[in-house]
C-alpha cells in the first residue's frame, strides 16, 4: 500500500492562529504593529507552500525552521512583556489575563510545529519511512508494532505540545534526545512562568 503524504495545513493554521493570538497582547508589548506577527506569518506561509508543492524538501525545511524561530522569539518577547507589566500596574487585570492566555496557547501552537519540524529529520524525512520506529520521541504505537505503517503527524505533536504545557513533564511520549529535553524544558518553562505570574497577579487583586 502506498504511503498517503502528511498534510501541511494543520501546521499552517496552527502557525496563523499563533500569530493571530500576539492581536490579545496590549499596545506597546511587541516591536512593532499588532498586524506584524500576523503579516510575517502569512507572508512565510507562501514560500513554505510553494517550496513543498516544488518538491523543494530542504528550502522547504529552512522556511519552516525561520518561520518557528520568529515565532518563538515573539513568544519569548511577550512573556517578558508580561512580567515587565506586573510592577507597573498599567495593565488592568482582564488584560494580563487575556495576555497570559494567550502567551500560553501561544506556546503550546509554536513548540508543536517545533518538535513536528525537527522530529526524524521533519514530515518530509517521515515520509519516506516505510515506518516511524525510530525518532527523538517514543510514542506508544512505537513499541506495539514497529511494522504497522504508523507515523505521527501534526495533532501527535501537538498533544505533546499541549501536555508538556499542562503537566510541565512528559506523559505518555517520552523524549529521547537531547534537542527534545531541552525544547520540552524551555516550553515548560514558558507555560510555568505564565501560570505563576497570573496566579500571583490574582492574588493581589484578592
Amino acid at each position: 500500500m502506498e504511503p498517503v503524504a502528511e498534510p501541511r495545513w494543520p501546521s499552517a493554521i496552527s502557525a496563523i492562529a499563533a500569530g493571530a493570538l500576539f492581536y490579545a497582547l496590549p499596545t506597546g508589548w511587541l516591536p512593532g504593529p499588532a498586524w506584524l506577527m500576523f503579516a510575517l506569518v502569512s507572508g512565510l506561509l507562501v514560500p513554505l507552500m510553494h517550496t513543498h508543492r516544488a518538491g523543494l524538501h530542504d528550502w522547504n525545511h529552512r522556511f519552516g525552521i525561520l518561520l518557528a524561530s520568529i515565532l518563538t522569539v515573539a513568544l519569548v518577547g511577550a512573556l517578558a512583556a508580561l512580567i515587565a507589566a506586573l510592577p507597573s500596574k498599567k495593565d488592568s487585570a482582564v488584560e494580563l489575563l487575556l495576555s497570559g492566555s494567550a502567551i500560553w496557547g501561544a506556546n503550546v501552537l509554536v513548540f508543536a510545529n517545533w518538535y513536528w519540524r525537527l522530529d526524524a529529520g521533519g514530515p518530509h524525512q517521515r515520509f519516506l519511512r516505510e515506518s516511524h520506529d525510530k525518532g527523538a520521541f517514543l510514542f506508544p504505537q512505537m513499541t506495539l508494532d514497529p511494522n504497522s505503517g504508523w507515523r505521527p503527524g501534526f495533532v501527535d505533536y501537538l498533544f505533546l505540545a499541549f501536555n508538556t504545557s499542562t503537566a510541565f513533564s512528559p506523559t505518555d511520549v517520552a523524549p529521547l534526545d537531547g534537542w527534545a529535553k531541552m525544547l520540552m524544558m524551555a516550553q515548560s518553562l514558558i507555560a510555568l512562568a505564565t501560570i505563576a505570574i497570573l496566579a500571583g497577579r490574582a492574588v493581589n487583586i484578592m
